[in-house]
Parts: structure tokens; C-alpha cells; sequence
């Protein structure tokens, strides 16, 4: 049996490169919109601090209680 021909592994090695990059850019893909959502919910906690000043001290005495409770057990 002859070996397949050198231009079809060429071409079956480009089509596993250009998948792989899909697969890779994908993920990218993925990552970058899970970093704009918490980007946009960043911006949203920033406004809501700053125009609810209260909340913040609010948030700081709940996580004083919250860093208490883990301590006690």
C-alpha cells in the first residue's frame, strides 16, 4: 500500500490547526465575556456604593459578622 499522498496529510494537519484555533478561540470567547460580566456588575456595585453611601458601611459590618460566625466555628 502507498503512504497517502504528502499534500493530503498537509491539508488534514491544517484542518487539525484551524479547528484547535477554533476550539481555542472559543475559549477565549467564553473568558472574556465571564471578565465583561463581572466588569459590568463591578461598575453597578460602584454606583450603587456611590449613591447609597450607607450601603457601604452596611456591607462592611455585614462582613465583620460574617468573618465573626467563621472564626466561631
Amino acid at each position: 500500500m502507498a503512504d497517502s499522498d504528502p499534500g493530503d496529510r498537509n491539508y488534514d494537519n491544517m484542518l487539525k490547526m484551524l479547528s484547535d484555533l477554533n476550539k481555542d478561540l472559543e475559549k477565549l470567547l467564553e473568558e472574556m465575556e465571564k471578565i465583561s460580566v463581572q466588569a459590568t456588575w463591578m461598575a453597578y456595585d460602584m454606583v450603587v456604593i456611590r449613591t447609597n453611601p450607607t450601603l457601604a458601611d452596611s456591607m462592611r459590618r455585614l462582613e465583620d459578622a460574617f468573618f465573626n460566625c467563621k472564626e466561631e466555628m
